[in-house]
């Protein structure tokens, strides 16, 4: 599916999630998915404090800069493309962060209901 294909959970074209860190498996600033993408990188959260210290006690430090990767490490209101699966286990745990349901690729639905990323979402009215 080429990217400007790709749909949010709401079946519209989806929005872009962040560029300040550039964010997405492709790191075009959106959550596209693709097959080479095999974490699912496809909602685009918050990230909060509590998720920081849950995403690292879980072995995925994303607070730590890694710039041999262009990973310049997240801070609590950045904006990120998380892995599907995470983010369903940090709802699990209680450390679940906000999350952008327009800049949320369709794909997250096959990991999370839609009411559960409802119940997160910031740009809702």
């Amino acid at each position: 599916m080429s990217k400007a294909a790709q749909r949010n959970v709401f079946g519209e074209p989806i929005q872009p999630c962040g560029y300040d860190p550039r964010t997405g498996f492709y790191r075009d600033g959106c959550c596209h998915v693709g097959p080479d993408d095999v974490g699912v990188h496809a909602v685009c959260v918050e990230v909060t404090s509590e998720f920081l210290a849950f995403s690292r006690d879980r072995g995925n430090d994303l607070a730590t800069p890694r710039p041999e990767f262009g990973f310049p490490g997240l801070r609590p209101g950045d904006r990120w493309c998380l892995c599907a699966a995470r983010w369903k286990e940090a709802l699990e745990a209680g450390a679940a962060p906000r999350l952008v349901l327009r800049a949320t690729h369709e794909a997250a639905l096959e990991y999370a209901d839609l009411a559960d990323l409802k119940r997160h979402a910031i740009d809702l009215n």
